[in-house]
């Protein structure tokens, strides 16, 4: 039985700009929930990843939901050729509205 390798996570240079508007105390925090969720199957749906129904403007076709109930989303694109897990945007959901960078986005 042959051992699946994991993905390479890419992160795009905005995510440490849209880090910057999230509490400092939370970032180990996302980059393990990141680094857990992502680095294996990351094209598998499950109940906090989930392929987009429309992709953002930012690129991302895929979210991933983490964080104290649930309240972070990472947006991500896979490219199964070169194995590759590109996370393009990390923002906090609040009820209805999505901040990324501190600015609100349309989801």
């Amino acid at each position: 039985m042959s051992k699946k390798h994991p993905f390479v996570l890419v992160y795009a240079a905005e995510v440490k700009r849209h880090l910057r508007s999230i509490e400092k105390k939370y970032h180990l925090l996302i980059r393990e929930a990141v680094e857990t969720q992502l680095l294996f199957q990351p094209d598998v749906e499950t109940r906090n990843r989930k392929p987009l129904e429309k992709p953002l403007e930012l690129g991302a076709d895929w979210e991933l939901r983490l964080g104290p109930d649930n309240r972070f989303r990472a947006f991500y694109t896979i490219n199964p050729e070169n194995h590759e897990v590109r996370v393009l945007a990390v923002g906090v959901k609040q009820r209805s509205q999505l901040l990324i960078g501190g600015e609100e986005v349309q989801s």
